[in-house]
């Protein structure tokens, strides 16, 4: 009888799971007719005297903003006085975009996809929503996203004025993940994360990664780059770190120009990426290195009062290089201006400094969610949380912000106008950077991409190789010591019987004989990541924060291999570590930032000899961590590896 009753129930509860999604598929159906009805054919060719032009608003005739013989400023002009309130409204917001893998847009939901379960559909971001701007995030192949960008330029096309859309990414070239900051490398060239291209000291190598990482993206149809970060990694606690150039201003400055270049070039063309420099005025100086998407990290502290200090590679790097675009952080610069309130709320930053002070005439965006609560996270608008959604959105404009990040709401912003909340006027300031940025990019004139083509560009054998030669010289020897008659334990010999962890075994096979007890062994290679110890939360378990030293049952496991065998230890470092005794312990240490199992046993075995530095301190201890201050670089007691610190094989060894 039981088990007659617990059949039937599952039967009931799979028939209404079936009308659930039945009904759900059929919203979306419905939704996407809809907004598909609000779109007109796709825009044909006028000529005049035999030249071929985008009849962009199918009237039949050449309008100047579809002439691109004319100057981007003429034509921004003239699209501007055509733009509608609602259009207006739509191009002032960017949001992550659901793409397919297979290249189809997003029309109904996936139960194999989540974003397509939570993320409005394609069509109504393009035709509903009248949006033009948008992040993408997971999918899988190049030629994918390349065909998918392509129907959604499609749909853009076939908007009453035949707006291009603007695809953006956050860096997707490096070994970390984290669905807020980064995304896997995937079929792009891999590449170490900037820390280490930061321990190569070497704006060259960085320009050259920009240039490649531009030319793949260029394939796939992405046009902004939503980084590089500008921030410095004065806080060692702080789980962002990797995505810096280190704590060194000058040296970030430097790098930070390289990158703009690599990505912009001299200046924003038809084969340029725009960059997004991030985040102004400087978001490293975070709260006991708390991280202020959160409300526990929303302080930015200056105990070391040296708030300018982080203002150097925007002063000397992201505004000289020619930055299209930048993006304020989250934090609130506790005691640094008249109202303590979140940076892209904040006038004095905003317009004061980034307007008036610095001149920057680019696109400022707003970091993601300022505005509306989610259901994995409440709005950061930090220091306004009594706002109302509106008031919000009011101040942000008030305060000089062009774009918000993160937020799919125009609806709200034409209602304020409407109101006289906020006057048009006020938007057409805005839009017109933002639509300048397009015509410079030549997204009007040609904002299609050959899918067929990505094969030859995006991962190729060149990029590739170049990928690998950056990791190769980002690897950081931090300790060599001597191992049984050998004067330092590195480079190895061959004739080893070795021991690994977290290494390739089958790559670990052609360097020595492999044994499954260290006891047996005659050294062991282990490769280990920074310790973390992350909040709880949908978000928040994705940012490596916390205490820097390993603890407990993992520390111990470490210091016991140790006693067993001689070691050679690998730390991944995405931002400083403090491990004293495996450094004491240890017979030889070396730190990456990005590269693969090969590059390091290369290393290990002397095809290459070791240059890099260390782009941050390595602090000798918890406490000498806590006393140091958030805004101050390599300001920690008697650290363990000072900044700077790399060290090299013998001449003729490597």
């Amino acid at each position: 009888m039981i088990l007659r009753v617990v059949k039937w129930l599952s039967i009931g509860i799979l028939a209404l799971l079936a009308v659930g999604l039945t009904g759900f598929y059929a919203y979306f159906g419905v939704q996407s007719a809809n907004n598909m009805a609000l779109l007109g054919d796709a825009a044909p060719i006028v000529e005049v005297g035999g030249t071929p032009f985008r009849d962009l608003n199918k009237n039949g005739q050449l309008d100047p903003y579809e002439d691109f013989r004319l100057s981007p400023d003429q034509r921004t002009d003239d699209l501007l006085s055509k733009m509608s309130l609602e259009e207006k409204a739509g191009s002032m917001f960017i949001t992550m975009i659901a793409a397919r893998n297979g290249g189809e847009l997003v029309e109904h939901p996936n139960p194999n996809d989540i974003f397509s379960l939570i993320s409005p559909t394609n069509s109504t971001m393009v035709a509903g929503k009248r949006m033009n701007h948008f992040n993408v995030v997971f999918v899988d192949g190049a030629a994918d996203l390349a065909r998918w960008h392509n129907k959604l330029q499609g749909l853009a096309e076939r908007t009453r004025l035949g707006i291009p859309v603007t695809i953006a990414t956050d860096p997707r070239h490096g070994f970390g993940y984290n669905p807020a900051a980064s995304l896997p490398a995937g079929e792009f060239s891999l590449w170490p994360e900037p820390l280490g291209m930061a321990a190569t000291g070497d704006p060259a190598l960085v320009h050259q990664f920009g240039d490649m990482a531009r030319q793949e993206y260029l394939a796939v149809g992405i046009r902004l780059a939503l980084h590089p970060m500008a921030d410095l990694a004065t806080e060692p606690r702080w789980a962002r770190a990797a995505g810096t150039f280190g704590e060194d201003a000058q040296l970030s400055a430097k790098l930070v120009y390289a990158y703009v270049k690599g990505f912009q070039g001299d200046e924003l063309g038809p084969n340029s990426v725009a960059t997004m420099v991030k985040h102004f005025s400087g978001g490293g100086p975070q709260a006991g290195g708390e991280d202020a998407h959160f409300a526990y990290g929303k302080e930015q502290v200056y105990p070391g009062d040296n708030f300018d200090y982080h203002l150097i590679p925007f002063e000397q790097g992201a505004f000289p290089a020619g930055a299209a675009q930048i993006m304020p952080y989250y934090g609130i610069p506790v005691g640094q201006t008249d109202e303590d309130v979140g940076f892209a709320f904040n006038k004095t930053i905003i317009t004061g400094m980034l307007r008036d002070k610095y001149g920057f005439e680019g696109v400022i965006c707003s970091d993601w969610g300022l505005i509306t609560d989610k259901a994995i996270k409440e709005a950061s608008a930090w220091g306004v949380e009594h706002l109302s959604s509106d008031e919000r959105m009011i101040k942000l404009l008030d305060a000089g912000i062009d774009q918000i990040g993160g937020e799919s709401v125009p609806e709200l912003l034409v209602s304020l106008v409407q109101s006289g909340q906020v006057s048009e006027q006020r938007l057409n300031q805005s839009v017109r950077r933002l639509m300048l940025d397009k015509f410079r990019l030549g997204l009007f004139d040609n904002p299609f991409v050959d899918a067929e083509a990505t094969a030859d560009i995006v991962g190729n054998e060149k990029f590739v190789a170049a990928g690998k030669e950056a990791q190769r010289r980002s690897m950081v020897l931090l300790k060599n010591s001597a191992l049984r008659s050998s004067q330092s334990a590195l480079p190895l010999q061959g004739g080893n019987k070795i021991y690994v962890e977290n290494i390739s075994r089958e790559l670990a096979e052609q360097y020595g004989e492999l044994v499954d007890d260290p006891a047996d062994a005659d050294l062991a290679i282990v490769r280990i990541k920074a310790p973390f110890y992350p909040h709880d939360g949908f978000l928040d378990s994705n940012f490596h924060s916390g205490d820097l030293d390993f603890k407990g049952e993992e520390q111990q496991r470490l210091l016991t291999l140790m006693a067993t065998v001689p070691t050679i230890v690998d730390i991944y470092l995405d931002r400083a570590a403090v491990i004293p005794q495996i450094a004491e312990l240890s017979v030889a240490l070396t730190a990456s930032f990005g590269a693969t199992d090969e590059v390091l046993m290369e290393l290990l075995w002397g095809e290459y000899r070791p240059q890099g530095k260390l782009p941050f301190e390595m602090p000798r201890s918890m406490a000498a961590v806590r006393a140091q201050f958030e805004d101050l670089p390599y300001d920690s007691v008697d650290p363990l590896f000072p900044f700077g610190h790399g060290l090299s094989y013998p001449p003729g060894e490597g």
